[in-house]
């Protein structure tokens, strides 16, 4: 990659918040638009710094604004988190939360036209846990979106031309451009209610549950962004560094003071 053309940190922010004032189904970066489309969807050349960078980025902003503020409601409306520190799933948390949900909920937004496969198999996974089964399936799901394409042309069959994204008529693809905001940020909202089941509840005003889900709304907003602009790949990383974090310092905390174990 040309690290001449590679977008600061700077930048990266700066467009991702001209990204939420008008959400577009943009090109990705410039540097992203070498080689294969479908490779550069899962293989987009973002680094460690810059993992980093975002993670860091939105640890900061959810421990020092929405986190404080989601756990000020959840007091308030007496609603409990479900995580057990005796028994995290560390595994579920960073390997499988990652790579399921930005399958079910950020994938489509730049494939729309493989909804009509993906999401159905991706959600009935996503439903029934990181089985054996359910990790078969998806694992397989993933190694055909990124070598099937290369197999042929679209219209060797109609099963390659869905999965190539060329099944729309070009006036469906029209509206989805023209409509894409509310694709974008319905997306993220599924996205940050599908976390509401973290918690039990008692009596709750409805009003207020989105705020108990804020964190995850603006989380889920950052990876659609980065879904869009730099691929899919990128998204479940930065997901899965994201998740790894608070777990590691709870992980560090219960075994470095056994009496913080609940």
């Amino acid at each position: 990659m040309n690290q001449q053309t590679q977008q600061s940190f700077k930048q990266e922010v700066r467009d991702f918040l001209q990204f939420l004032r008008q959400p577009r189904l943009s090109p990705r970066f410039p540097q992203q638009d070498l080689g294969h489309g479908w490779h550069t969807d899962w293989t987009n050349g973002l680094g460690v710094k810059r993992i980093l960078q975002w993670a860091a980025l939105l640890w900061l902003v959810n421990i020092t604004v929405f986190g404080p503020l989601a756990a000020a409601v959840a007091t308030s409306v007496g609603a409990e988190h479900k995580l057990d520190f005796n028994n995290i799933p560390w595994k579920q948390a960073v390997l499988w939360a990652p790579l399921i949900e930005e399958m079910v909920f950020r994938y489509v937004l730049r494939r729309p036209s493989q909804f009509l496969w993906v999401l159905p198999v991706t959600i009935w996974c996503l439903f029934n846990g990181p089985q054996s089964v359910t990790v078969t399936v998806v694992l397989a799901v993933v190694l055909l979106l990124y070598f099937r394409p290369s197999v042929g042309p679209a219209k060797d069959s109609t099963f390659a031309a869905i999965a190539l994204g060329k099944a729309w008529p070009r006036r469906w693809y029209k509206t989805y451009i023209r409509y894409f905001g509310w694709a974008f940020y319905g997306s993220t909202a599924l996205f940050a209610a599908l976390h509401l089941y973290n918690f039990s509840f008692g009596q709750v005003a409805f009003w207020m549950l989105p705020l108990l889900i804020l964190p995850q709304f603006v989380t889920g907003l950052v990876l659609a962004w980065l879904r869009i602009r730099r691929g899919i790949g990128a998204s479940i990383i930065l997901h899965a560094v994201f998740n790894a974090g608070p777990l590691l310092l709870i992980l560090s905390i219960v075994a470095l003071m056994p009496e913080a174990r609940l």
